[in-house]
Formats: structure tokens, C-alpha cells, sequence
């Protein structure tokens, strides 16, 4: 059995999230901070032996991904399914409006209901789905390669349950820092974990 190595990546800082504002599927883009992350991708994986890039299509992952792309001389491909979790009627709103606005169904949210997805927007069952069956496709293609995914904290949150077998509605004990690097290994069983967030190219960003 050949097995894929998977680089996975969540995208560089926006100013939502240093205001701790819902982004879901809303295209926000990378604020400074988050440009000069991004910077520090290339470097860091410039020896990764990466056979392709792939990224959501949201500004904030894409503009990540062509950092990290053109500095190893690569195009990425962008696909949809890597997108964050639709957050519905939540995106564009801070943690503390939503507990304002919608006490149950915020609880709902912050214990992690499988089962809950705010009016307009996935439920949780659903959107992880979604995103590890994205990341199996997209490793499967590339048996014996190494590959980057370029996404977000909900899809990397998803892919890390995935190879841990840490439950949805688990809480999470884990980092999810912007442009961290998390390594997972794809074989004909699914995912097994490698390394998570590492954050030594981001020194003094």
C-alpha cells in the first residue's frame, strides 16, 4: 500500500479572526499579519517534495496556497468541498453576539450537537462529511506523493478527529493556530496523525 503524505494547512490570519467573528463561507480576506504567515510557508516546505497544492476557494486559503505555491513553483487547485463549514445565519457575527441572539442555539453550538446547523447553514454531521471526504479524495489521488491542503479551521478541526478518532462532539484539545503546519498520512483506512500545529516558521511574524 502506498501511502499519501498530506500537508494540511489553515489559512493565514484575517482581521475576523483576531475579533473572534464568524467567517464561515463569507470571503474574508488575509490581514497583514496573515500575508507575511503565508510568506513563511515557502520556506518551510520548500524540501516537502509537494506533487500539488489544493485549496479552498475562499480568498483568505486561496491567497495562502499561492504563497506557498509560488515560492516551490507550483499551481494550486482550488476546490470547493475544502471550504469552512456554512455557518448560515451566524457569519459576519462575534461569538458574543450569537450567545445574545440565540442563547439555545449557541449552547447547541458550543457543545458540539452533530446534529445542530445554525438557519442557512450546515449542521456539524454534515459539513465533516463533507470535508474529510474531500481530503480522502484528494490524498487518494496521489498514492506514494506528498500534497497540501490549504483550508480552514473547520476542515482541519474535521480531518484531525478523523485521524485521531476523536468524536464530533468531543471538545477540542488541540491547537488550530493560523498557518500552522499538520501533517496526517492517507491510506486505505483513512487518516493516522503525524504532527500537529507546528508553528516554528512563524517565529517573530
Amino acid at each position: 500500500m502506498q501511502l499519501t503524505r498530506v500537508v494540511a494547512i489553515r489559512h493565514g490570519e484575517t482581521a475576523w479572526n483576531v475579533d473572534t467573528r464568524i467567517q464561515g463561507q463569507l470571503d474574508v480576506p488575509l490581514n497583514e499579519r496573515g500575508r507575511r504567515q503565508a510568506a513563511r510557508l515557502g520556506p518551510a516546505l520548500a524540501d516537502e517534495g509537494l506533487a500539488a497544492i489544493y485549496c479552498s476557494d475562499l480568498s483568505r486559503a486561496a491567497d495562502t496556497a499561492r504563497a506557498l505555491a509560488e515560492a516551490i513553483g507550483l499551481h494550486p487547485q482550488c476546490d470547493r468541498r475544502l471550504r469552512e463549514r456554512a455557518f448560515g445565519e451566524f457569519e459576519g457575527l462575534s461569538f458574543a453576539e450569537i450567545e445574545r441572539r440565540w442563547p439555545e442555539q449557541a449552547l447547541r453550538w458550543r457543545r458540539r450537537d452533530p446534529g445542530f446547523g445554525p438557519a442557512g447553514g450546515e449542521t456539524l454531521q454534515d459539513f465533516a462529511r463533507r470535508a474529510v471526504d474531500a481530503c480522502d479524495a484528494l490524498a487518494a489521488a496521489h498514492p506514494g506523493q506528498a500534497v497540501a491542503l490549504v483550508a480552514h479551521g473547520g476542515v482541519l478541526d474535521a480531518l484531525y478527529r478523523a485521524a485521531t478518532g476523536a468524536a464530533l462532539d468531543a471538545p477540542r484539545q488541540w491547537r488550530l493556530d493560523n498557518a500552522t503546519i499538520n501533517r496526517v498520512l492517507h491510506h486505505g483506512e483513512g487518516f493516522s496523525l503525524v504532527g500537529w500545529n507546528d508553528d516554528h516558521h512563524l517565529d517573530g511574524v
